[in-house]
């Protein structure tokens, strides 16, 4: 359906230099009032026909977008005067460079062509179109769209307009630039309330104390990042002499990696119930993520059952980083015995491995938090650095290690925050 809006009538009688100046601070008050786009370039496209006569006008905001591979730009209307309206006309079909339009989108620069007809750039969008005159929209040193001014007469538009025109045009880059940072502040609200969510998902799921069990001094702890990523501990009571212990890693951050933890505690403590072995709710827990979440999502995992009666303690690692064995003589081992992350592939198998604890020897199970935080030079804190820490405070109770642990890399990053959420589960023969 062809549709025809008719320009703004032109002025009956020419504007001083001070009324054109009264118009464009109106519009700036404007601006600096409202966030409505539309609104702003409704107020521009009327102001205009005040001061420079035409008899066609349009703003186009150029968009850009991934095609095969390839970015490619178009053009969309955002205020219109004067055209017979067709779809080509609601959103041109111009490459970048191509018409008026698409050479001030292009080049950043402004123009008047006299005589459209003389001009091998010209694209005949309009029938009776005799001078055009354009002028590039610029936020930030890069063009985001175009104004475009047409008239029926030869010779129609001077320096002069196309000073108005250049001041019209940045007016509507600024409103542009608050529209979009008033989104960005939007969006940064938003993602803040999701990382508060998720941050109290994850706080939630922590046990509430550290274990009790005789022979044993064990704590553990989160170290939390700026943001909200998926670490994770726990512990449950299965008899009077044993507990299970898990420290795990989810893929990511943010609410879907706590709702991925969230996931793994309801698993895992329903395998417990049921009495499976570590390297079977290991298998069960797996497939279950599998089923459940997308292809690139995962999780890191050591489960085991300590037992205070025979010092042992019996685990499943699930592509964790291997647990660190440290005497107070100096020896200390990593536990180099792992499989698959969980959800990573269907129906995958667990080992199971054993620990003798001798005494005094003490297990730090961990994430990487801690290992891989690094320095203003890009050196990570290391296994090795980590290792030595531990054994530095190893006489310290298990509480006391893990600040102990904690300054150590705090020191050595220089930093408050650690790059990633860290966790320690320390667990001392006593």
């Amino acid at each position: 359906m062809i549709e025809t809006i008719q320009p703004n009538s032109l002025p009956d009688t020419e504007l001083s230099t001070i009324d054109k100046l009264r118009m464009l601070l109106d519009i700036t008050k404007t601006i600096s009032r409202t966030l409505d786009l539309d609104e702003v370039l409704t107020l521009v496209m009327d102001t205009v026909g005040s001061l420079i006569p035409f008899d066609a006008a349009g703003i186009y905001l150029l968009n850009s977008s991934i095609i095969n591979g390839e970015k490619q730009y178009s053009f969309k209307s955002k205020a219109i005067r004067g055209y017979h309206i067709s779809f080509e006309m609601i959103e041109p079909r111009l490459k970048l460079g191509e018409g008026f339009i698409g050479y001030a989108a292009q080049t950043g620069k402004p123009l008047i062509s006299p005589d459209v007809s003389q001009d091998e750039r010209y694209f005949p969008a309009r029938p009776n179109t005799k001078s055009e005159m354009v002028a590039p929209i610029i936020s930030n040193d890069e063009v985001i769209g175009v104004f475009d001014l047409e008239s029926d007469n030869l010779n129609a538009y001077d320096q002069d307009d196309l000073q108005i025109l250049l001041l019209l045009a940045s007016q509507v880059a600024i409103i542009i630039e608050k529209v979009e940072l008033h989104k960005q502040l939007v969006e940064n609200k938003r993602i803040q309330a999701q990382l508060e969510v998720a941050r109290q998902v994850q706080l939630e799921l922590l046990p509430p104390a550290d274990p009790k069990l005789e022979g044993f001094d064990i704590s553990a702890y989160i170290f939390p990042t700026e943001e909200v990523s998926g670490d994770y501990y726990d512990w449950v009571e299965m008899f009077e002499d044993q507990i299970g212990i898990v420290v795990a890693d989810a893929v990511g951050k943010g609410i879907p990696a706590a709702l991925l933890m969230s996931f793994l505690r309801a698993s895992l403590r329903s395998c417990v119930q049921i009495g499976y072995a570590p390297h079977i709710a290991m298998s069960k827990v797996g497939n279950l993520l599998w089923d459940s979440v997308e292809a690139n999502q995962f999780i890191t995992a050591i489960y085991g059952i300590l037992d205070a009666t025979n010092r042992t303690f019996v685990f499943s690692n699930a592509g964790h980083n291997p647990p660190l064995l440290i005497k107070p003589n100096g020896e200390y081992r990593f536990v180099e015995y792992g499989d698959l992350p969980l959800g990573m592939f269907q129906n995958s198998h667990y080992h199971q491995h054993f620990i003798k604890f001798e005494e005094s020897q003490v297990l730090v199970l961990y994430t990487d938090g801690i290992t891989e935080s690094a320095n203003a030079n890009g050196e990570e804190y290391g296994q090795d650095r980590f290792a030595r820490r531990v054994l530095e405070g190893i006489n310290l109770p298990a509480k006391e290690l893990i600040d102990f642990v904690r300054k150590g890399v705090a020191d050595f990053t220089e930093r408050k925050f650690l790059d990633d959420d860290g966790t320690l589960f320390i667990v001392k023969a006593v």
